[in-house]
């Protein structure tokens, strides 16, 4: 499907690419746990090899770039799951990747996305515009971008997901619970559970996607947005591509604190013995402040445990 002279992701996409995904990568658990006494559903997407969900959607990106495209290589912006995917992926295919990645992105994701044979090249949150920075890179020296959030092979590939979890709870959920960005999990998660709501949440301040959706325009970052714990979930706005997807499609919006998120992560190590970063702990968080529903066929994600180890172990001991 075409639109505006983009490619738009397909549900014929999301089957495809789950289908690229499972070829190389086993399904991740799907937990039972409990909330106020409803048992509910996790997507322990924490317990990829990058230790985030981002790895389909850099997959199922980079397998389908041609042979003329894998020879330019690859342009990507990312706080850091994303880039640990599309380095995990770029190394596996043999494709040269160069990330550009915020100053203050936590050091475990900067070391591993290095460790991972990707360039990174870094710049000033807030201040500067990621994507115009990685868009002169690709003017000086070529190469194929592969956006975070904003690429209908990356929302295709994340939708994979969808797949797994309909397959292993037997049936299609009645919700899922999303941590959300820029909206790509989001995007393919509708796409690929077509039958399912679909709840986006987000950091306080950080809406973009809740906002977007309710006005029906893009709504970008305020200036003056307050500071978040969830660094994985703080892009400057959604794009054109993942309004278009969930708009009259996903449910409205919602919005979490610090300290929901730290409750989550607290009582995601306590109940799954699982680590999950603050973007990651997001649905989760929305859950437990039951501010979304959950029945016996409602599903989060956990979508990342990238955690910077001082700053989790302080969460986890009750600090700020």
């Amino acid at each position: 499907m075409i639109q505006n002279n983009v490619r738009m992701p397909t549900t014929e996409g999301v089957s495809a690419a789950a289908q690229a995904v499972a070829a190389i990568l086993p399904p991740t658990p799907l937990l039972p746990i409990d909330i106020g006494g409803v048992q509910a559903w996790v997507k322990a997407e924490v317990l990829q090899p990058i230790g985030a969900f981002k790895i389909r959607g850099a997959w199922w990106r980079l397998v389908s770039l041609s042979p003329e495209e894998r020879a330019g290589g690859v342009v990507a912006v990312s706080s850091g799951n994303h880039a640990q995917g599309v380095a995990w992926a770029a190394r596996r295919l043999e494709i040269s990747a160069t990330i550009v990645m915020p100053h203050d992105a936590p050091a475990v994701k900067l070391a591993n996305t290095r460790a991972l044979g990707a360039e990174v090249v870094l710049y000033q949150r807030p201040g500067e515009d990621r994507d115009a920075v990685a868009a002169k890179l690709i003017a000086e020296q070529g190469g194929t971008l592969v956006h975070a959030f904003g690429d209908p092979w990356v929302i295709e590939g994340q939708g994979s997901a969808a797949i797994e979890i309909a397959a292993q709870l037997g049936r299609a959920p009645s919700r899922i619970v999303a941590c959300c960005g820029g909206g790509g999990l989001a995007a393919g998660l509708a796409l690929g559970a077509p039958d399912s709501a679909i709840h986006p949440v987000e950091p306080v301040g950080w809406d973009m996607v809740g906002q977007s959706l309710a006005a029906g325009a893009i709504v970008p970052a305020a200036p003056d947005a307050p500071r978040t714990i969830c660094d994985a979930l703080q892009p400057l706005a959604t794009k054109p591509i993942n309004l278009a997807v969930l708009q009259g499609r996903a449910e409205p919006g919602v919005a979490v604190t610090d300290a929901e998120v730290r409750a989550a992560q607290r009582f995601a190590f306590a109940n799954l013995r699982l680590v999950v970063e603050p973007g990651g702990a997001a649905a989760l968080a929305a859950a437990l402040a039951g501010k979304v529903p959950v029945d016996e066929s409602t599903v989060i994600m956990l979508t990342g445990g990238n955690a910077d180890p001082a700053a989790y172990a302080a969460t986890i001991a009750g600090g700020d």
